[in-house]
């Protein structure tokens, strides 16, 4: 006899058109293998007994004969005999269930919701009360901030490089000038685009923010000029291949045709993607007014993330010494304090930047590709992280640093070096520019990755099927990576605006 999982009601047992018989012990126990989940709208016919009557049967019965049914119904349902346990379950907050995704929990998430506004919303106040009201605007914005025009000038020039960029794909598109000289002028646009806005900037005594912007929007200016100019010379190499009459791969078959036009380059550098093609997929229209839920939800995040900053994180670097020069216990109490903030910090800039602010850029453009980053917080190791967590940046280093290093013969592991190479000197000129200063704090930081994506590939490989990997992941980057880094940083940037002042 087949049994629903769930216990029916009496108005649900009503309902049944079908008799049910104390089971045999054979057919309580042999049916077991013909069980079904169904939702309890069917009950399934008793294989061992004769006397069940069909829906068919009952539903051509009199009003007496169907009164009758349903009382046998009520009578003989869910009988002390009838099986409760029937197959072998996990419990909902086993590890097998919450890995393998069985088992929805999303109330707990609520509630962790919750609980976590309560309690932060109580610290929040409790500082507050304590401490008051000790946000600092100069760090962020100072009077000089609105005389920042060297800097908004330079962030403004940066549209020549792209136009000078397209000029040369033109000239080589005509066969004008030849592949050397393409490739040389390339390079010069490149290499005068990522130097000028670092000298504007170290010559001006410019605000934090102003800095960080401009030092951003050059690396992202740089990084869409050279994919600009990798993927036409590709493009040009296809093509000349494809007039020789070369058999070429499926893979190596250009999806579009090889065209050099100013709408394709001016709707790539608006696009929010590093990774050119003469083409994207593309939405059918723009959601206004989900555009403007997301611009609040941005203007608030934001809000958050510089209060946490300021109100937080500030005065734990005010009253510490440098993390490598004094108490090693000190240093240990003071990174364990600023962990908690620095992980607020930086999952707030990760939910503006790569969630809110690139959905809202991709929806303005219609721009289709809307994977900007992937389940990172599930990564067993750092390796997965770092594909994961950046897409756009990723697909980059995958088409023009990692592949083409793969094709000239250089194996795998010094292409991930370069890779990370290439990673590590982005990030210092994105921090030490800005700050006047270079440490190589944030170099160091990236390179160290390199040994522990080997430590933590090792873990996985020998603890296949577990969270080892991820657990050791969450602890350097929740304490021994970010806090480290910000407390250097923050605390040399201290120290040499106090001695310029």
């Amino acid at each position: 006899m087949a049994i629903s999982d769930e216990p029916e009601t009496v108005a649900t047992a009503l309902n049944h058109s079908s008799l049910r018989r104390r089971p045999t012990a054979a057919g309580l126990f042999n049916s077991s293998e013909t069980t079904t989940d169904s939702s309890g709208d069917d009950l399934a016919k008793d294989s061992g007994s004769d006397d069940s009557i069909s829906s068919d049967a009952a539903a051509n019965s009199q009003p007496q004969q169907k009164q009758d049914t349903d009382f046998s119904v009520l009578k003989f349902a869910y009988r002390p005999s009838v099986p409760a346990h029937r197959k072998v379950k996990e419990s909902p907050l086993s590890s097998d269930t919450i890995f393998r995704q069985l088992q929805s929990h999303a109330g707990l998430f609520n509630l962790c919701i919750v609980v976590l506004v309560a309690v932060n919303s109580r610290l929040i106040i409790e500082n507050l009360m304590k401490y008051g009201w000790s946000i600092k605007y100069g760090f962020w914005f100072s009077s000089k901030s609105l005389r920042d025009w060297p800097l908004f000038m330079c962030c403004l020039s940066l549209a020549i490089f792209p136009l000078a960029a397209f000029v040369v794909e033109r000239l080589a598109q005509q066969k004008c000038i030849s592949e050397p000289v393409v490739v040389l002028l390339h390079l010069i646009i490149s290499t005068v685009e990522l130097c000028y806005p670092v000298l504007v900037i170290l010559r001006c005594d410019s605000a934090f923010v102003s800095g960080v912007t401009l030092m951003l929007l050059t690396c992202i200016v740089w990084l869409k000029l050279v994919s600009y100019a990798h993927t036409n010379y590709d493009m040009r190499a296809l093509t000349v291949s494809n007039e020789k009459g070369e058999t070429l791969p499926n893979t190596l078959i250009m999806e579009y045709p090889y065209t050099v036009t100013f709408r394709s380059l001016a709707y790539f550098m608006v696009a929010p993607t590093l990774c050119y093609q003469t083409s994207y997929p593309r939405t059918p229209s723009v959601r206004k007014g989900w555009v403007f839920r997301q611009l609040v939800k941005l203007i608030i995040f934001t809000g958050v993330m510089g209060f946490i900053i300021e109100q937080y994180m500030n005065p734990i670097v005010r009253n510490s010494t440098h993390p490598l020069k004094g108490n090693l216990l000190y240093a240990i109490e003071r990174i364990l304090k600023l962990s908690v903030p620095n992980v607020y910090v930086w999952l707030c800039m990760f939910y503006c930047f790569f969630h809110l602010w690139l959905n809202i850029l991709a929806e303005l453009v219609r721009f289709g590709d809307r994977e900007f980053y992937k389940d990172w917080w599930n990564a067993k190791t750092v390796e997965e992280y770092w594909r994961m967590w950046n897409m756009p940046v990723h697909k980059w280093m995958v088409r023009h640093i990692y592949s083409p290093c793969l094709r000239r013969g250089i194996p795998k592991g010094a292409a991930s070096l370069i890779a990370f190479l290439v990673s590590a000197v982005f990030h210092e000129l994105c921090i030490a520019v800005p700050c006047h200063m270079f440490k190589l704090w944030a170099f160091i930081g990236i390179m160290f990755q390199v040994p522990l994506v080997l430590i933590t590939n090792y873990l996985q490989n020998k603890y296949r099927n577990s969270m080892v990997g991820n657990m050791i992941f969450w602890f350097i980057f929740c304490i021994l990576g970010q806090p480290m880094s910000v407390l250097l940083y923050y605390h040399d940037l201290m120290n040499r605006k106090g001695e310029v002042d």
